[in-house]
């Protein structure tokens, strides 16, 4: 867990302030390739039918950054929100992100002390961090992650709508 004489990075705010002026529909489409490369292929069938048409977001908050998504058939599909709120909004600072992809910082701790911030759909809400929560930190590791690419590009891999490729 993170000591709290530590001190927080924050992405700096004039970063922040240029890419805010990013168009999000390009950011959530290397992002949703990032989840279909590495995530998709680990998540149960339930938790994606419960996903099917869901519309999400991931705020980086001290970025200024929004990510759009959806599961749409067999893979997550970036999306184009609009002025409509998502289903799910998980907004939270960089670092954040990066503590409970890495697990040294727990979600409800996070949560409960506002560094972490759910809003929508609180059930949908649930089974998201519940799922991450599940996931085994192993298959995030770079080897598993490069092989799982280099089997994906391999010659006669077929077409798969997941991420490009199926072994």
């Amino acid at each position: 867990m993170q000591n709290p004489s530590t001190p927080v990075y924050r992405i700096p705010q004039p970063l922040a302030q240029i890419l805010g002026r990013l168009p999000r529909y390009p950011g959530s489409m290397l992002f949703v390739t990032g989840l279909n490369l590495v995530l998709a292929r680990h998540l149960h069938p339930d938790t994606l039918h419960m996903l099917e048409g869901r519309s999400l977001r991931i705020h980086v908050a001290d970025a200024n950054v929004c990510f759009d998504y959806t599961w749409r058939g067999q893979a997550f599909r970036a999306a184009r929100h609009g002025d409509a709120e998502p289903d799910l909004t998980l907004r939270a600072d960089a670092v954040d992100f990066y503590h409970l992809l890495q697990r040294s910082e727990d979600p409800d701790t996070l949560f409960f002390s506002r560094r972490l911030v759910i809003e929508g759909d609180t059930e949908l809400g649930l089974m998201v961090k519940n799922t991450l929560d599940a996931i085994d930190l192993a298959v995030f590791h770079p080897k598993v992650v490069l092989r799982d690419v280099l089997k994906g590009l391999r010659p006669g891999a077929k077409p798969d709508s997941a991420w490009g490729y199926k072994a």
